[in-house]
């Protein structure tokens, strides 16, 4: 049985960073797209302009393509479909909320903001969800047509049925029944002419063909009033996919300002910039994201590819979950260790560079082996190969003491280790180890104390990758200075 292209949308607001919500729907956007061979949109819902931030939209661009999720069409590529801002698209809005006045299905609102204020104030004394109260529903045709001719100040309505119940359904839930009583006449279009959400995503959706509108949980609330409206224009429902929300890492309640800023403290976050600039990589970030809603194993490591060839939506799932940062760091980590050695030096010589080390790519290519499995994040590579790329190191002083010994006794085992490595014809793992672990049988010390000083003379740290495959990389010249000089630095303590 051939399968429907799918015609998916990510339609973000400019109104802050990217999150990983976003991340999500994109990306299940964007795999259902892939999967049946249709089309991947990005629309900007940039509307409510009081609340726009500048850069936020470029935000969203970038962090769509640092996640591979190439999107067909959108502000900045064009289509068939645009314009792709929704402020582009007034005139599009202005005939549609005509229509539905026209038929009945809505309504001007020549109610002042003060009274609404009031409404709402006398129906909390009630102890009444605040709604409208209809006053302006209640208008003939020709008396609010009048006022609006007259240049009257006003808003338009959507005039949700009262009678009986709507019934929407939901592809993760089923259907949905709502009582009409309890629904509310929402503003469509508002004073300056640009539509609401609750208007502009459905004639959007509708104008641009979009077959499946994926979206969070917090729009169930609202889920009867857009299908009303779609209703009302007589035009055929695209499947509804309500996402499950994320839980905050307790798994009690969703994410709020005060846990995102506790977790960037820790070397996460919720917001793809700085996931980014934290060293995750977007291979471990759509993994790990992809998991939390997709009931599929929950340590299945995945490639996008991978991920397109075994998505559907009915294996969606709409139960909650909870951020757990341990299954970014495991999803990162095993990403790294797939990347190809010329790959993951691509991806760590911007780390090496901000710091203003000036990188060899020989030894960049060199150094990667022996630093891979240690990575869980991109940046952690100043942490275990910076020393590689610098002229000079500079220990502590205390670190170059060994356990057990005093500083006199660490410089006479720097300086042995000076002559022992000088005498070789190079540091290569095969020719120093051996005369190196011969010394410590005869001197009787341990390797621990012997080889910490080398350690932390020739890297400038107590731990590093392997010891003489590191000095290898560091090359002669460079480790006999680096051992001079911590000669030195035990001689002045």
């Amino acid at each position: 049985m051939s399968i429907k292209p799918a015609r998916t949308r990510i339609a973000p607001s400019p109104t802050g960073h990217m999150h990983l919500g976003t991340a999500r729907v994109a990306l299940y956007d964007y795999l259902l797209a892939k999967k049946t061979g249709g089309q991947f949109i990005l629309r900007i819902e940039d509307t409510d302009i009081s609340r726009t931030v500048p850069g936020a939209e470029q935000e969203i661009m970038d962090g769509l393509r640092w996640l591979g999720l190439t999107y067909d069409e959108g502000p900045d590529v064009g289509g068939a479909y645009g314009p792709y801002r929704q402020t582009d698209r007034r005139e599009i809005y202005r005939t549609h909320v005509n229509t539905l006045v026209n038929s009945g299905h809505a309504y001007p609102c020549f109610c002042t903001p003060e009274r609404l204020e009031s409404v709402r104030q006398e129906q909390q004394k009630r102890k009444e969800n605040p709604h409208y109260d209809g006053t302006c529903r209640a208008l003939a045709p020709d008396e609010a047509a009048l006022r609006v001719a007259n240049g009257e100040k006003y808003i338009i309505r959507f005039k949700m049925p009262r009678e009986g119940a709507t019934i929407a359904h939901d592809h993760l839930r089923g259907d949905i029944k709502t009582e009409n009583s309890q629904l509310n006449d929402y503003v469509l279009l508002k004073t300056d002419g640009l539509p609401t959400y609750h208007l502009a995503a459905i004639v959007d959706d509708h104008e641009m063909g979009i077959t499946h509108v994926l979206r969070g949980s917090e729009w169930l609330g609202t889920f009867p009033l857009h299908v009303n409206i779609v209703r009302a224009f007589g035009w055929d429902e695209p499947t509804w996919i309500h996402l499950s929300v994320f839980l905050k890492p307790s798994g009690k309640g969703k994410m709020s300002k005060r846990e995102a800023a506790a977790a960037i403290k820790d070397g996460y976050s919720i917001f793809i910039k700085d996931m980014q600039d934290l060293g995750f990589t977007p291979e471990g970030v759509l993994n790990w994201s992809a998991l939390m809603g997709w009931g599929v194993a929950e340590d299945d490591v995945m490639t996008v590819e991978q991920m397109v060839e075994r998505f559907t939506i009915d294996s969606l799932t709409p139960s909650p979950a909870a951020i757990n940062f341990q299954k970014l760091d495991h999803f990162n980590a095993t990403h790294i260790r797939l990347f190809t050695t010329e790959d993951l030096a691509a991806r760590l010589k911007p780390y090496f560079t901000r710091e203003g080390l000036n990188v060899n790519d020989e030894v960049l290519l060199k150094m990667i082996p022996l630093i891979r499995e240690r990575l869980v994040t991109l940046d952690d590579c100043l942490a275990f190969g910076g020393f590689f790329f610098k002229d000079e190191v500079t220990p502590v002083p205390e670190d170059l003491v060994a356990k057990g010994l005093d500083a006199k006794q660490s410089a006479d085992i720097a300086r042995r280790a000076y002559q022992i490595l000088a005498a070789q014809p190079t540091v290569s793992h095969e020719s120093c180890e051996p005369p190196m672990r011969a010394y410590v049988e005869e001197s009787g010390l341990n390797a621990n104390q012997v080889f910490g000083i080398l350690r932390v003379a020739t890297t400038g740290q107590k731990v590093s990758p392997p010891l003489f495959e590191s000095m290898e990389i560091i090359g002669k010249q460079k480790c006999l200075q680096r051992i001079h000089n911590a000669i030195e630095i035990l001689e002045k303590m």
